[in-house]
């Protein structure tokens, strides 16, 4: 594209060229839009701890009340880089890969939930934590309900975004929903790039896929034992999760409160960034 002459007084100037862009009417809506995978900021530690017969991947940001941070299914912690500087500057952020994702290990016991929430609290035990609230997205947030009703004595508080709490609660044909299937193929490159074992991507996502058809599968009464303070969170337009589903769980925990973030999807963090921030703050400071 060449300069733009504008003759000014008498002067003819040269303007460099003005990158176009579509008009905002022009774009499509945010919630079909998969932002980069952003990256963590430096952390004031990490390193991968023997938790549970694994090596589990950590790091650590900030000062104050513990914050535990856990990612969806496939993904890994740098999808948290959006929320972590923000959170860390009042709360003591810890963030994990889960067993198998990321830069973690795994071995050849079955994927579970209760197995991966026993890991956290490893993880925990390992740094010393007697207590943290949880974060979670996704499976991270089923995590969160499953450590609020196994070990309620160590979760503070969970947010948990896009949760399901039995498999009828996930569309059906989800992986064909092009932002969701746009982001199952950035799962796989980023597995090839963190992982230990990069050529093992598709017998972990078998391994994975055989929990998700028939867990987590939780009663009515299961949730409503649950005692921790719970936010039920998901976007208004989650290609993953039914919004009845999200309804029922948040009627079924007492007291839990109930958010629907506008103009978003399965990845919310992503899309608006700071609407989702602002809520994780608001919920952690109550």
């Amino acid at each position: 594209m060449l300069p733009r002459r504008v003759t000014l007084f008498g002067m003819t100037l040269l303007l460099a060229p003005r990158a176009w862009a579509p008009p905002a009417w022009a774009q499509p809506p945010r919630w079909l839009i998969l932002p980069p995978t952003p990256s963590l900021p430096k952390a004031d530690r990490s390193g991968h701890a023997a938790v549970n017969g694994i090596e589990l991947w950590y790091a650590v940001f900030g000062h104050g009340q513990p914050v535990v941070f856990l990612h969806g299914g496939l993904a890994n912690a740098n999808y948290w880089g959006l929320q972590v500087p923000a959170v860390a500057r009042d709360y003591q952020v810890i963030v994990m890969d889960s067993r198998g994702h990321g830069r973690s290990t795994r071995d050849d016991r079955p994927y579970g939930y209760d197995l991966m929430a026993d890991d956290v609290v490893g993880l925990l035990d390992s740094l010393k934590i007697r207590q943290a609230a949880v974060v979670g997205w996704s499976d991270g947030g089923i995590l969160g309900l499953d450590l609020a009703m196994r070990y309620p004595d160590r979760v503070s508080k969970v947010f948990a975004f896009a949760a399901n709490t039995d498999p009828s609660g996930v569309v059906d044909g989800v992986e064909k929903n092009p932002t969701f299937a746009a982001f199952i193929a950035r799962a796989g490159q980023e597995y090839r790039t963190l992982s230990a074992s990069p050529g093992k991507y598709d017998a972990f996502v078998d391994a994975i896929s055989k929990m998700w058809a028939t867990q987590p599968n939780w009663t009515a009464a299961q949730l409503h034992a649950i005692k921790p303070r719970i936010q039920v969170v998901d976007g208004d337009h989650d290609e993953a999760i039914k919004r009845p589903h999200t309804e029922r769980i948040a009627a079924d925990i007492p007291g839990a409160g109930l958010l629907i973030l506008p103009n978003t999807s399965h990845f919310s963090f992503l899309q608006d960034p700071d609407q989702f921030t602002w809520h994780i703050l608001h919920f952690l400071a109550r």
